[in-house]
């Protein structure tokens, strides 16, 4: 996968679709790397140019031992928006690349087409919960919240059903650099963005996963209800919803994008 220079680091940036098709930019969870969209690649890339990168301090981008910041973290995105000379994108993020997407319609919004918000949070607390990860990754590595991060992540149900891409997600986990989970740890336990994303006006789908014990449906329903004009989708899925539930996710994102 090719290595893209962005403000001098090098970040792991991936496209597939027509050229000449509208962006759709896609941005992965904490813990995770670009694969984790694999499923829905074929068909949206039918229709988009589909543009995917490992978030900083995960997979083949850089992963840098300082305070980050989910204005960092937005500022990257429109950096290799900038990069290729896109000047409009939609946006499609799970979790962490949700709490992005807020960022990014509050302080980008024209450069935002539609915006998917996917089993996401305007705020996650408690402070505590994110600084003990952050101690125990620091101190341990990844390897002690693999087990207890995948059971939050898929329910028992699809934890049973589908154990290949339940193992190809912990692969991702265990090879996440400690330091890159930590400093976007930090990010997320500092966000507030329940009042500013207030001001958003770009269309807004909200992903849901009713089985989702890490951002639960009110987690989503609240962010809903901040935003004007936006709705909602709930998929019979826990916290990767597009991959305990690819087709509907699919299809739901597809369909929202493309009205």
């Amino acid at each position: 996968m090719p290595i893209e220079t962005i403000r001098g680091e090098p970040f792991n940036i991936r496209f597939d679709g027509p050229a000449e098709a509208p962006v759709l930019m896609l941005s992965n969870s904490l813990g995770t790397n670009l694969s984790m969209w694999d499923p829905q690649i074929t068909e949206w890339s039918r229709r988009f140019r589909v543009l995917r990168y490992d978030s900083r301090g995960h997979g083949q981008s850089v992963a840098t031992d300082r305070a980050l910041s989910m204005a960092d973290l937005g500022q990257d995105a429109l950096a290799i928006l900038d990069h290729f000379g896109i000047e409009k994108a939609h946006w499609c993020g799970v979790s962490k690349g949700g709490m992005v997407g807020q960022w990014l319609a509050t302080h980008a919004g024209p450069r935002m087409g539609r915006l998917v918000l996917a089993n996401t949070a305007a705020h996650m607390g408690p402070p505590e919960l994110w600084t003990g990860r952050i101690e125990t990754v620091r101190s341990q590595g990844m390897e002690p919240l693999v087990k207890p991060t995948l059971e939050r992540w898929f329910s028992p149900r699809f934890r049973e059903s589908d154990p290949a891409t339940v193992a190809k997600v912990s692969a991702m986990l265990t090879t996440t650099p400690p330091v890159g989970y930590a400093t976007c740890c930090a990010a997320i336990r500092d966000m507030d963005q329940r009042e500013t994303i207030r001001s958003v006006s770009n269309p807004v789908l909200v992903v849901i996963g009713t089985l989702d014990p890490a951002t639960p449906p009110v987690a989503g329903r609240l962010i809903a209800e901040a935003i004007s004009g936006s709705r909602i989708v709930e998929l019979d899925a826990a916290h990767l919803s597009n991959l305990e539930q690819p087709e509907a996710f699919t299809r739901a994102v597809g369909d929202f994008l493309t009205e």
